[in-house]
């Protein structure tokens, strides 16, 4: 399993990793990112690696769990 991490002083709220995995990003009218779902299920981690590279400020990032 893995986990997102994000950076909130990076994040300018693009929007793209919820256009890649909406069901583990939420961007609201104002900009502000929040994860939906920290950690990330089996099966779900080409998708959630997909939404963090898309990231145009590089504001998250992926920690394997042990």
């Amino acid at each position: 399993m893995i986990r997102i991490d994000l950076d909130r002083e990076r994040c300018e709220g693009h929007a793209m990793c919820e256009a890649f995995a909406p069901e583990f990003f939420s961007v609201d009218d104002e900009g502000t990112l929040t994860v939906v779902a920290e950690i990330v299920p089996a099966g779900s981690e080409t998708t959630v690696h997909n939404a963090v590279s898309a990231c145009p400020v590089a504001a998250l990032k992926i920690t394997a769990l042990s």
